[in-house]
């Protein structure tokens, strides 16, 4: 027999840090932590030692490695890793997806423990997804991306489990290192460089038994998103009878005025404006969809982020390691999303406005509007997060057994505080699909155009009461809606601490080990603000007020087939922040109104806070049998739940004033006992087989459980959350076949399986809540999160590295994913094929790399009934950098070079969503190391 012993055994003994969070490939640190890396051939090859010697399925990627990529976040980074997809929304890396799971199930751990996250955008909600775009790539010591669990690891993930560890003192190769990076970034949709600058500064003693490293980053970077949009659907029946009361362009039309009365008293009925063809086309297709709205959007933003980090260690006897970390995130997300959109699917003023239209295959096309809606929205946002983590960690580890310990704390608060402004107009146009999805689409507008005219645009001033007449006055006029001032704080905190307790034995059986894990944690929202009740001749303010401005001449460079969007103005939204603060806008017999949450329903639903304790206890047995090693274990869960929210205690909303609100919490708990397998046989020198068994679970999303609703009331549609909702449980299988068929060389194979009980997918279903707009209980139709049943995840990835010889090497990799609920269902974020290539070319002076990533289709969500789907997505990016000398490395860095659309779609490609364009960035930069 032989056993797992001589230079694994003692890499085990030396090395392993016996924390629950310690990682696998720590057990073979010993002589990898002596290599001096000094470029992407012997970052790949520290990688690979690393994964073969792993008991479980692991990727890693080094220090070197991250920091040659083009990135600005560790992210994007990772997508060289076989089955990781990340989504790009504004460019850039920030949600990252592993074999074909949604990224809420997948968790992000810094060194083995959880890092608060947090949200910039109004429309996001706390999510168990880690924000990336908040990580410096600076940061890291190495990424391991874990394919299968294992029972010490922290539960809640069935994709897989990504493990950011930090840099370590004692680890330094030298005394004392300093280095860092100074660059100028330049996105070539904004006329801007931005500059960027990080350091770091370590040391340890003699003895080599205490040392610290300390670092700082600052990070600036300007983003511009251009894009054409379309907000929700519309059906053919909508055009035809009109929503809820509201006129139709064919059957109820209104009274006509204009003419006398019939001989029964009653006014005759307003022509319809679809008459002839048009009329037919809508009797014959009812269910005939299109979209809602055609929108010009523009979005700017300037992201700001300062890290600080400290590290020590100290190891007074050579058993007992003493660790001390720190993290602080400073990051400003200040942004400017606007829109400017002909909007055919208003309830009223666009559905009874269409003369003409084009119906195909249950699709609606292209519409003609006579006098139609339009509407200029402008939302400028002050956003912030700011994260803070500590930790401490002991060790005690001789020859027999080890003890460690860890506690910790990490926090995260921010969120938006936004200025709302929002212009209504009215022209004649022609809106089309008819080219879609490559040229996304199109507006055209006939006569005086409002998108060139900021006096045609003026916030709504509402109406007259139907018993009264003009002037306005106190008593006899209904206020407009003009826009908000809204503030949405988050949170996201944790504490956390753990025992771990070993035992080393000379046998096949050579290490079992046993802990326990306690979590509390804390995550929610608060939304407060005030409403600009708007009356007509006070506040009724016009765009020509706030200083109009032409957009960029690069404006929707890149698209084509748009018509007009790309022609019109926008308006300074800070000189439109003033003015609502101010209160000029108040009529006489008007308030100043004051922030609030409970004054405002939407505001008061919005608000909510979900509270975890989570204890966990865990034991595992590591052997190894001639060729034969791995680990088995089980780790049991215990997970209880506060759900809490403002529940109006009264039965008609009309009636519920700030007084008549509770804050209510409801509570869940759950167990899960969570065995797992890991097996790994060496069938010869160079093949590698592995196998992996596990159950395992996933929490809900924060949001997801929470009691928050928002609501639409013009559109009459909305979304919710779910306290009603079970965790996901997932049985997982994993085989993988790696042949080192050469130094620093891998082909390797691998076949995954998910078995999802509970999965949770949106839902739509018909409400009724009260219409702020029509004072009044209407019907609308809500998504929500449901446990729609199961759900399975299957699928299969390649992998190949290789060093040609003379500097030239090859990464790349194919992942396929099939995944769907038991329903039919597709599952979020899923994309069925994912392919990665790496080329690179590395000397003593130069070296360069082109990553090229694509990723199939995938779908994110439900939108007012539809699915909604993103386009396949390809990047590219590429790096050269030249050593000057042993110290100095000048490097230039190019990303999203091919300026891919970003497009998502509802239900068809052709029926838009949304297609932006965010623009190529550059980054240029000098590497210093001494």
């Amino acid at each position: 027999m032989r056993y797992r012993k001589s230079v694994l055994s003692a890499a085990i003994v030396t090395c392993l840090s016996f924390s629950a969070h310690a990682q696998e490939a720590d057990k073979n640190a010993v002589d990898l932590d002596r290599v001096v890396v000094t470029g992407i051939r012997a970052s790949l090859q520290q990688s690979l030692e690393t994964k073969r010697n792993a008991d479980a399925i692991v990727d890693v990627i080094s220090a070197e490695d991250v920091g040659k990529f083009p990135a600005t976040n560790v992210a994007e980074a990772m997508t060289i890793i076989p089955g990781v997809t990340i989504d790009k929304a504004y460019g850039q890396g920030e949600k990252v997806s592993i074999l074909g799971t949604d990224p809420a199930l997948n968790r992000t751990l810094l060194n083995g423990q959880s890092i608060a996250s947090g949200d910039w955008n109004m429309s996001d909600f706390p999510t168990r997804t880690f924000n990336y775009s908040l990580l410096a790539p600076e940061l890291v010591g190495k990424v391991e991306v874990f394919k299968s669990p294992e029972a010490r690891l922290d539960e809640g993930s069935i994709g897989g489990t990504v493990n950011i560890s930090t840099r370590k003192p004692l680890d330094m190769p030298e005394k004392v290192s300093i280095n860092g990076r100074v660059s100028y970034g330049r996105n070539d949709r904004v006329d801007k460089t931005d500059p960027s600058a990080s350091a770091a500064f370590g040391w340890k003693n003699d003895a080599e038994n205490f040392g610290f490293i300390l670092s700082a980053q600052s990070s600036n970077e300007s983003i511009r998103r251009d894009g054409i949009e379309s907000y929700g659907t519309v059906t053919a029946k909508n055009y035809r009878d009109g929503v809820d009361g509201a006129a139709g362009s064919v059957n109820n039309t209104g009274d006509d005025w204009s003419v006398p009365a019939l001989p029964d008293g009653k006014q005759p009925q307003k022509p319809g404006t679809c008459q002839g063809a048009c009329a037919d086309a809508l009797n014959a297709n009812p269910n005939a969809v299109g979209p809602s709205s055609m929108s010009a959007h523009f979005f700017e933003q300037k992201r700001k982020r300062n890290t600080y980090s400290a590290s020590l260690q100290f190891k007074p006897v050579e058993q007992l390691n003493i660790e001390f970390n720190a993290l602080k995130i400073d990051a400003n997300f200040d942004h400017m999303a606007q829109s400017m959109f002909a909007w055919p699917g208003n309830t009223y003023g666009g559905l009874m406005t269409l003369t003409d239209v084009t119906i195909k295959d249950g699709l609606i096309t292209s519409g003609t509007h006579k006098n139609g809606r339009m509407v200029f929205d402008l939302q400028n946002r002050r956003a912030k997060v700011e994260s803070e983590t500590y930790d401490i960690k002991a060790d005690w580890n001789d020859e027999r057994w080890f003890a460690s310990t860890h506690i910790g704390r990490t926090k995260a608060e921010g969120g938006p505080k936004q200025v709302y402004g929002s212009f209504l107009a009215n022209a004649d146009y022609t809106w089309s699909i008819e080219n879609g999805p490559n040229k996304p689409g199109s507006l055209t507008i006939h006569g005086n155009n409002p998108f060139t005219d900021p006096e045609a645009f003026r916030m709504d001033g509402g109406y007259a009461d139907p018993w009264h007449t003009n002037p306005p006055a106190e008593g006899n006029w209904a206020s407009g809606w003009g826009g908000n001032l809204v503030e949405k704080p988050t949170l996201d905190k944790e504490t956390y601490g753990q025992l771990d307790f070993g035992l080393k034995l000379d046998s096949p059986v050579y290490m079992v080990r046993a802990g326990y894990k306690q979590r509390s944690h804390e995550t929610g929202q608060i939304q407060r603000g005030v409403t600009l009740a708007s009356i007509q001749g006070y506040g009724d303010a016009t765009a020509s007020m706030f200083n109009p401005r032409p957009l960029p001449g690069n404006y929707l460079s890149g698209f084509s087939g748009y018509g007009d969007l790309a022609n019109r103005f926008t308006i300074d939204g800070w000189a439109l922040a003033d003015y609502i603060a101010s209160n000029k806008w108040l009529a006489p017999w008007q308030t100043a109104p004051v922030p609030t949450t409970l004054g405002n329903a939407e505001f008061a639903r919005n608000t909510w806070t979900i509270e975890e304790d989570i204890k966990a206890a865990y034991v595992q047995a590591d052997f190894s049998f001639d060729r034969l090693r791995g680990n088995i274990g089980v780790r049991y869960v215990q997970t209880e739940v506060g759900s809490g929210a403002w529940i109006c205690t009264v039965n008609n909303p009309k009636d519920c004033t700030a007084d008549k609100y509770e804050w209510r919490v409801k509570p869940s708990k759950y167990n899960n006992a969570l065995p797992n397998l890991n097996l790994v046989y060496d069938a010869t020198d160079d093949l590698v087989l592995r196998f992996s068994a596990a159950k395992t679970m996933a929490r809900p999303s924060y949001a997801d459980v929470s009691s928050y609703l928002w609501l639409s009331d013009q559109q009459q549609t909305g979304g919710g959350g779910n306290p009603d909702l079970k965790p996901y449980l997932s049985t997982n299988l994993d085989f993988s076949a790696e042949w080192y068929f050469s130094q620093n060389a891998i082909l390797a194979g691998s076949l995954f399986y998910r078995d999802v009980s509970d999965y949770i997918l949106m839902a739509s279903r018909e409400e009724t809540h009260w219409n702020i707009n029509q004072n009044k209980e209407t019907v609308y139709r809500v998504d929500r999160p449901q446990n729609a049943g199961d759900a399975k995840i299957k699928g299969a990835s390649l992998a190949w590295q290789q060093n040609f010889g003379m500097g030239f090497g090859i990464v790349a990799n194919y992942t396929y994913s099939d995944g769907e609920a038991t329903n039919g269902r597709p599952l979020p974020y899923n994309s069925k094929n994912q392919f990665n290539i790496a080329p690179f070319f590395e000397n003593d002076k130069l070296a360069a790399r082109i990553t090229y990533n694509w990723r199939d289709k995938y779908f994110t969500n439900v939108s007012g009934g539809r699915d909604l789907w993103t386009m396949d997505y390809t990047s590219v990016d590429a790096s050269v950098a030249y050593k000057v000398t042993d110290n100095l490395t000048v490097a230039l860095e190019g990303m999203n070079l091919l300026d891919e659309k970003y497009h998502s779609y509802s239900g068809t490609e052709q029926l838009l969503r949304g297609a932006y364009l965010s623009g190529r960035r550059y980054n240029a930069s000098l590497r210093f190391a001494f």
